[in-house]
């Protein structure tokens, strides 16, 4: 039987298979995928934000969302008025209390924590608590026996007692206590160069000269920093041998080489060790040299030096706006205002009751711009957030 060429075999099948209703089987080809959405695709190829970068958008998330009114309470840390205090923390919005010796006197620290705790309850974003314990002369909470049972010791008493071994050890002993009683901030240390026991900053001071005072700042703000303490570093741009500003006007006439060679040099130091949890205190002393006309917690020269020459961007906040020094610069009373406009992030007074709504009314008529105000506020929740107050990554 003659066969069939393989050629006629495979047509013949073919046409057997058609009419049968069968389809020819066709080689298959693999899909194409679909390119990834942009998102997915920027999400692959780029690099996971850093730490600092998360911490960064936690702030700026919180900003976002605020009222002018909530911004602006948080540029306030705020003498603790003697009635209305809880109610006040969410009335204005407040950044923060500054506790005196009127407000620990006699407290045992078991009533002193529930009261600090109160404040914090009542606050939406936590409140800075601070107090002024630099020891020695300055002692708002060891003048209490039921706190302490003596006072802590002036920095040159400690300094010759046991060298800076000795001071270090006491600022970890403050900490400690601060901590338990729920301070976060102390405004110390005094960076102030002064040599001379007739000075009115003399007492506070180190007691040394500028470099000696240097590392004694260092120091302290580093053991500050370890030990989740804010710190603050006054009184720029260096009290020298002024005058008590709480009672009248100081005007120091000294040359701005003084300050570059040696004043400066305590506050560079601090801000070198922890620039992120130290703010810096400016003094109501007219420094001549810097601005003749203004005292230096109002004057925008002093804060562009501190910024720009010493490069510090952390918070820069004033000393008492209610000291007699500054009282008869703001004709309408709107010191706040002045001090915003200065530079300053966070204003110091006893009478926010009244600065707030001037302040909140300047921002409103055009006088100070909204955009000063974020750019204090956001510095206020970078310190609060690099003291722990904050979260430093997005909830999810």
């Amino acid at each position: 039987m003659n066969r069939l060429p393989r050629t006629l075999l495979a047509a013949l099948l073919l046409l057997c298979l058609i009419a049968c209703g069968a389809q020819p089987q066709q080689q298959s080809t693999p899909p194409v995928p679909a390119d990834p959405p942009a998102a997915q695709k920027a999400e692959e190829t780029s690099p996971a934000p850093t730490a600092e970068e998360l911490a960064a958008q936690v702030v700026e998330d919180l900003l976002s969302s605020m009222t002018l009114e909530e911004k602006v309470g948080q540029l306030f840390f705020v003498r603790c008025p003697a009635e209305s205090a809880v109610e006040d923390v969410s009335a204005y919005h407040l950044g923060g209390y500054i506790l005196f010796g009127r407000d620990t006197k006699d407290k045992t620290a078991n009533e002193l924590i529930q009261t600090i705790q109160h404040y914090q309850d009542a606050a939406s974003i936590p409140l800075l608590i601070g107090v002024d314990e630099e020891g020695g002369t300055v002692v708002r909470l060891s003048s209490n026996p039921h706190l302490r049972s003596e006072k802590f010791a002036s920095p040159q008493r400690l300094y010759a007692l046991g060298g800076m071994d000795r001071i270090l050890a006491d600022t970890r002993e403050k900490d400690i206590l601060l901590n338990a009683l729920g301070f976060n901030v102390n405004l110390a240390p005094v960076a102030d160069v002064s040599t001379d026991p007739g000075d009115f900053i003399y007492a506070r001071a180190f007691g040394q000269d500028a470099a000696a005072t240097a590392d004694y700042v260092s120091a302290v703000t580093g053991q500050m920093r370890a030990d989740a303490i804010g710190s603050v570093i006054k009184h720029f741009p260096g009290y020298g041998s002024n005058a008590d500003t709480h009672t009248g006007i100081a005007v120091d006439d000294r040359p701005y080489e003084d300050f570059v060679n040696s004043d400066f040099l305590p506050f560079q130091a601090g801000m070198a060790a922890c620039g992120d949890t130290t703010a810096v205190l400016v003094c109501h002393n007219i420094v001549q040299c810097m601005d003749p006309d203004l005292p230096a917690s109002l004057s925008p020269n002093v804060h562009r030096i501190l910024r720009e020459d010493l490069g510090f961007d952390s918070v820069v906040m004033t000393d008492d706006l209610a000291m007699d020094a500054v009282s008869a610069y703001a004709g309408d009373g709107a010191v706040a205002v002045m001090a915003l406009e200065a530079g300053n992030d966070l204003v110091l007074t006893t009478d926010y009751r009244v600065q707030i709504p001037k302040v909140l009314e300047a921002v409103e008529n055009g006088t100070l711009e909204e955009a000063a105000i974020d750019t204090a506020c956001r510095r206020v929740l970078r310190w609060k957030q690099a003291l722990g107050l904050l979260p430093t990554e997005p909830v999810t």
